[in-house]
């Protein structure tokens, strides 16, 4: 199969032709080229073909942007095996198959249905096959075979990156380079021109001119001044079929701007100024502004100003705003316009950033002349020193003289002067001041201890205007008088050791005094000379001030005396010296034997034995045992019951507790009351058996006899002190108790004692009226009575 093709433009563009074996066939085929054949090379007269060989391919091309109403006629198929009856059938498949490309299946011609853009797709890969029409077999093997989309020049050149923005310093040299331009054809750079830019410019001439090939701009001319003109717009143009007529052209705008280098000095617009200071000014305001012109802008108009002569330069001075780029006058010293009343100052001003290549344009610096006239003006009162400093001893009187202040008038008017102290409301006030003369004096009593200093401030102001005020600060100084004793420094915790010996110093003490250091130290320490000499402590004056605590005697002991006390005088330095006692309180403590404190309690006593820890522990520990056998030996002697009465002949006193008041008829068992009832019943003394008495007692008649003449209390009394009395009290506590009730009551006793031997008349019956809460106790009585009845 062969291929013929009608769209080439240059016929030297075809595909490297190939043989394949013919699927099917066994005769050799042949090329035959009828239009846009392969040219072969040089030399060679013909192509041999390998046998089987039924196709023969060549490169087809279609021209993009096809615009014609009807299909654009690619190319054709041919194989050997079509005869021309129409029995072979031509197949297409591929990229666009059916789409942009069609074939004729009978003839084997292809055609491009739609308009194609290289930009987009620079080709198609497609696959031809030759079939028998009846049979639908292949008559040749399928082939691949590429449709190349032919550029034509459809696309401008195009800046991608415009407009552009650049700077270039003033006064460059001509040639420098600005910036380099770039524009892209998307058309085929591979063929023809379609895409070979030129550079031109077509606006900004004759500043800068452009590089046709590379796009560079550059500076056309010498020493294009900013100032002139600082902004420039250029318009580059890219054209494509390198420039020729019938090109594609884009262009761009580059916006160039002349940046600024210190060309220009500084000129102050005038040569001679003047300016109006009023002698009222203050001391370091500001009182004028001057400019000097600088047409350059950034640092290179940076400047300083500065007063190069002048009668003015040591009362003004001059400094350098940076933002506004102006020259401050301040004021250095007051003015007066008594007695100067103009100044005259030269002042300069100077770039502070130089530009060595231009300085033949300088020098950047300019001067000019500043006149200043001093106004005159009415001034307030002005005092004779900027402040005061007086002196007054406390305690003076009310009224004593402090000081006086002065203050005049600086006018030739020479008003008088009026003066007055500036208090506040809850200021104390303790100065006045006299109005006409400045005289400052006390209005009460200093102290110097409570306020050492007062600051008050003193305003003046002029009779004629009374609103022009003048201030001054007057310090006083309250001079010191000895006025206050000294005393001690601290409260003393002053401890004697138990072993300290003769002469020891036990401590040191110091003084304080309020007063000031004239009238204070130095302190002299010593003992009341109208009290008796201590015989155990004694002072001694160390004469720097302080004073040691000193033992006279050796060896003290807690449980003799624990405390002491050592009274002491102490006298200032001043004149008249003032004196003043103190009581100091000295301990005795326990110490070691290096001197340092054990104990000061009471409890450590054992400790001064000698007795070491461990030994007291084991003494403790004794004790408590032993205490632990007789608490056991208590409560075991306490479990055994012993009968009240040892013996019924032993009628010794003994101790009968009732806990109750009623029903204690069986208590009575104990002890026979009625013979404490009776004296009369009473046997005769009794003394104890265990010991022989010493004393004669009386027979037994005239001891009943006294019995029977006595009543209840007298017999008690003697009882009482036959006991004191008795020689034989044994080794052990006694307890003998007698109780007195005192005469018989007419009511009666409500004393159970005596129930067992009298019977009770009393009716119960009235129990049973007072209700259900007494039901009980109605029914236990009313048993009782009917137990007695019967």
């Amino acid at each position: 199969m062969k291929i013929t093709s009608t769209s080439c433009i240059c016929p030297v563009l075809v595909c490297l032709c190939f043989v394949q074996r013919c699927y099917g066939t066994a005769h050799h085929s042949s090329i035959k080229v009828t239009r846009n054949q392969t040219k072969h090379i040089e030399g060679e007269t013909e192509v041999h073909h390998r046998p089987k060989r039924g196709w023969v391919w060549n490169q087809f091309f279609v021209l993009e942007e096809h615009m014609g109403p009807d299909p654009q006629y690619v190319g054709k198929l041919h194989s050997n095996s079509d005869k021309g009856d129409g029995s072979v059938k031509y197949i297409l498949t591929g990229e666009g198959a059916g789409t942009i490309f069609i074939i004729d299946d009978t003839t084997g011609d292809i055609h491009s249905t739609k308009s194609l853009d290289r930009e987009q797709k620079t080709h198609y890969v497609l696959h031809a096959q030759a079939i028998d029409r009846r049979t639908n077999k292949p008559l040749e093997p399928e082939s691949e075979f590429i449709i190349k989309v032919q550029d034509i020049n459809d696309n401008a050149p195009k800046f991608t990156d415009g407009p552009y923005i650049v700077t270039v310093p003033e006064m460059s040299d001509m040639g420098t380079s600005v910036l380099q331009v770039t524009a892209t054809d998307a058309d085929d750079p591979t063929y023809g021109n379609s895409a070979r830019v030129v550079y031109s410019i077509l606006q900004g001439q004759p500043y800068f001119s452009v590089d046709p090939k590379t796009g560079v701009i550059r500076t056309a001319l010498h020493n294009m001044d900013r100032e002139a003109r600082e902004h420039y717009s250029v318009v580059i143009q890219a054209k494509d079929m390198a420039g020729q007529v019938g090109g594609l052209s884009g262009s761009t705008t580059v916006n160039i701007t002349l940046t600024d280098v210190n060309d220009n000095p500084p000129r102050f617009p005038q040569k001679h100024y003047q300016l109006y200071v009023p002698e009222s000014a203050q001391v370091g305001s500001a009182v004028g502004k001057i400019k000097a012109n600088d047409a350059d802008t950034g640092s290179n108009a940076d400047m300083t100003y500065s007063i190069i002569n002048g009668d003015g330069m040591g009362v003004f001075s001059i400094s350098t705003d940076k933002e506004t780029r102006e020259g401050i006058l301040s004021l250095k010293k007051p003015l007066n316009y008594e007695k100067k009343k103009s100044y005259t100052l030269n002042i300069e001003g100077a770039n502070t950033h130089l530009d060595f290549r231009f300085s033949h344009l300088g020098p950047f610096k300019d001067a000019t002349m500043l006149k200043i006239i001093v106004g005159d003006v009415d001034e307030p009162p002005l005092f004779s020193m900027p402040s005061y400093v007086m002196e007054v001893y406390e305690n003076a009187k009310i009224g004593t003289v402090v000081g006086t202040v002065l203050a005049q008038d600086p006018d030739s008017a020479n008003s008088l002067v009026r003066y007055f102290i500036n208090y506040n409301a809850e200021d104390d006030r303790f100065f006045n001041i006299d109005a006409n003369t400045g005289t400052i004096k006390t209005t009460k009593v200093l102290d110097r201890e409570e306020t050492p200093w007062y600051n008050i401030t003193v305003t003046a102001s002029e009779n004629d205007n009374p609103d022009l005020l003048s201030h001054v600060t007057v310090g006083i100084r309250v001079l010191d008088v000895n006025d206050n004793p000294p005393e001690l420094a601290r409260e003393y915790d002053i401890v004697v050791c138990e072993n300290s010996k003769p002469g020891q110093v036990i401590h040191t003490i110091s003084a304080t005094d309020k007063d000031d250091f004239a009238n204070g130290p130095r302190f002299n320490f010593f003992l009341d000379e109208h009290l008796p000499v201590n015989p155990n402590f004694t002072l001694k004056d160390n004469e720097d001030n302080t004073a040691s605590i000193l033992t006279r005697r050796r060896r003290f002991s807690r449980t003799v005396q624990d405390v002491y006390y050592l009274p002491i005088m102490i006298s200032d330095g001043g004149i008249p010296s003032l004196s003043s006692s103190s009581t100091l309180t000295i301990r005795v403590c326990a110490c070691e034997r290096d001197g340092r404190v054990r104990t000061c309690h009471a409890e450590a006593f054992l400790s001064s034995a000698g007795l070491s820890t461990g030994a007291l522990i084991a003494i403790l520990l004794c004790v408590l045992i032993l205490l632990a056998i007789v608490v056991l030996f208590i409560t075991l002697r306490r479990s055994k019951k012993e009968p009240l009465i040892i013996s019924e002949e032993d009628v010794r006193e003994n101790v009968v507790t009732y806990d109750d008041e009623g029903g204690g008829e069986e208590d009575t068992e104990a002890f026979d009351i009625i013979a404490l009832r009776n004296p009369s019943a009473a046997e005769e003394l009794k003394y104890r058996r265990d010991i022989r008495p010493e004393v004669k007692l009386t027979p037994r008649h005239q001891t009943l006899s006294t019995l029977e003449s006595i009543d209840v209390q007298e017999f008690i009394k003697q009882r009482l002190a036959e006991a004191d009395l008795d020689p034989s009290v044994p080794p052990y506590d006694s307890l003998q108790t007698y109780a007195y009730e005192g005469q018989r009551s007419e009511t009666g006793s409500i004393s159970s004692l005596d129930s067992a031997t009298t019977q009770s008349d009393q009716d119960y019956h009235y129990l049973g009226d007072w209700g259900p809460e007494f039901k009980k106790l109605a029914e236990l009585y009313g048993e009782i009575e009917s137990e007695r009845t019967t």
